[in-house]
């Protein structure tokens, strides 16, 4: 154990001062002390905390060990897995996710048998637990961090509400307070991992940014203890890819959606993020009696939750998606979880969030006090506000089509190619191949995906949304290495490592070179 330093202990200046102690925030605090400079981390509240954010993804855990072993971090690299996790750390909660499972509803009316499998889709994300994504149970994880972040010499404070910012020549200054009393910090450099709306955008009056075409959003969520899985209400009469349950579960509706996320600790988390349309119909603003009314109209939600607690109160965000409008400064940077964010579907936050923490690294590694560290900032920037564009572009297009579940599940489509190319691709230490999110960059997927995601806006026929479901498998189908394009799984997509061998030539290696990135990254389960 670390202990928290005093505040004798606060030095006179500090190279980088990074404000919020969530898991985005404590992993750059301890690459920039891996790199050498003095950091504090800086925390409003105290741990452990709630937080929201949850769900982790191939990607994400994949730039998560990247991390880790570029700059030395054998702690964290541990949690990239649901097995290692197990083995070493047992006591830090979290949840088994084996792949992304959607079902769809229609508001107020009962589930009808689905033997063709039309109103569902599985994707799984794993072939085995060991190797599994997983959820992270924040209030655990994000206080490990912080303990490890304290290890590695980082100074940590708790507790300190921070006023404002004043930027001077040679660094910034950092004023608030403490147990009521005047804290002043000087820093070279300050990176924001406070979260949408957070303090330097507050501090800053930075202005605040719509998203184009993108629909008016809220949530509603909590946790809670006693949630029943969907395979004992309903057992499944086939064998799906992987246990329904243990996945980010979604269930679909016209105007919005539910996540289901299940802990190894008893708790479950789960919310609703609808448009304003349906978050007023429900009046969000009660509450539990918000959640109540939308459980009533989903009889199998309702069969789920029935008789359990809740373990908070439940939050509302009126206001979901939020995009900074300005990134960076000359001694400030945002992370991507506080220059924007869209909404908790598909899991997109963490790899955006980690792709930043990455790019913010390299900079500072790189070109921290030289001629090119302005012109880095920039780039970042500009790669964030891109890639958060993108993300917008395909959750907008989703929600479009809430009440068409056969397109949703196209359009879903579209990121589950880009995100497994682009993991297969750094899996082979090609990461050149896939270097955006979302792969919106790429020079025929990037342009096409942004045309067909314009589209979903404007189907007014069975005839359009026949043709845009065949036109999305059309230009899915040069970078599908998970059988997508697959019609005959009927909605059920499997990790096998024959749709890996099938498209070795896609990224550009043979067969065998395909077997040993397999075998390097555990894929063929072995009895422990």
């Amino acid at each position: 154990m670390c202990a928290s330093i005093a505040k004798a202990a606060l030095s006179p200046k500090y190279d980088i001062a990074i404000v919020g102690s969530g898991f985005a925030g404590s992993l750059m605090a301890m690459i920039v002390r891996r790199l050498g400079h003095s950091v504090i981390l800086l925390e409003r509240s105290r741990h452990p905390r709630f937080m929201i954010g949850e769900s982790s993804t191939p990607l994400s855990n994949l730039l998560l060990e990247d991390l880790a072993t570029r700059y030395d971090l054998p702690a964290v690299r541990l949690l990239a897995k649901w097995g290692s996790w197990q083995r070493n750390h047992p006591e830090i909660a979290c949840g088994l996710k084996r792949g992304f499972t959607f079902y769809h509803h229609k508001l107020g009316q009962q589930d009808a048998p689905d033997p063709g499998r039309k109103n569902q889709l599985l994707v799984a994300a794993s072939p085995h637990d060991r190797i599994s994504d997983t959820h992270w149970f924040r209030a655990d994880f994000d206080a490990y961090l912080v303990q490890q972040a304290q290890c590695l010499g980082v100074e940590y404070i708790d507790e300190v509400k921070l006023d404002h910012v004043t930027e001077s020549a040679d660094g910034v200054i950092l004023v608030g307070t403490q147990d009521r009393q005047p804290v002043s910090i000087r820093a070279g450099f300050v990176i924001d991992a406070t979260g949408p709306r957070g303090f330097l955008h507050r501090a800053l009056h930075l202005a605040e940014e719509e998203f184009p075409n993108y629909p008016a959003t809220q949530a509603l969520y909590s946790h809670f203890s006693g949630v029943r899985r969907l395979d004992e209400i309903e057992p499944p009469q086939e064998f799906p890819p992987y246990p329904v349950d243990d996945a980010a579960v979604h269930h679909v509706f016209d105007g919005g959606w539910i996540w289901v996320l299940r802990f190894n600790n008893g708790i479950t988390s789960a919310g609703v993020a609808a448009t304003d349309t349906l978050a007023a119909e429900l009046h969000f603003s009660d509450g539990a009696d918000a959640w109540e009314r939308l459980l009533g109209l989903l009889p199998t939600l309702g069969e789920q939750f029935a008789g359990v607690r809740t373990k908070r109160p439940f939050t509302h965000v009126p206001r979901l998606s939020f995009l900074s409008g300005v990134i960076c400064g000359d001694r400030w940077a945002l992370l991507p979880s506080a220059a924007g964010f869209i909404d908790p579907l598909l899991s997109t936050g963490f790899p955006l969030t980690l792709l930043g923490v990455s790019r913010l690294a390299n900079i500072l590694e790189n070109d921290w006090h030289s001629p090119n560290f302005d012109a880095g900032l920039q780039e970042y920037a500009k790669q964030t506000r891109n890639e958060l564009h993108a993300t917008s572009r395909l959750i907008a297009g989703l929600y479009a089509n809430m009440n068409n579940f056969p397109v949703f599940s196209a359009l879903s489509l579209l990121y589950f190619a880009a995100a497994s190319f682009s993991e297969t691709a750094r899996r082979l230490k090609k990461p050149h191949l896939a270097p955006s999110f979302l792969l919106h960059d790429h020079p025929v997927f990037g342009p096409a995906c942004r045309k067909l995601l314009e589209r979903s806006h404007y189907l007014k026929t069975e005839q359009d949304a026949a043709s845009l479901i065949a036109d999305v498998r059309h230009f899915i189908e040069p970078l599908d290495v998970a059988g997508l394009c697959r019609t005959d799984r009927r909605n059920w997509y499997p990790v096998d490592a024959k749709d890996l061998f099938a498209s070795a030539a896609k990224l550009g290696v043979g067969r065998e070179e395909m077997a040993l990135m397999l075998e390097s990254c555990g894929f063929y389960a072995r009895v422990q």
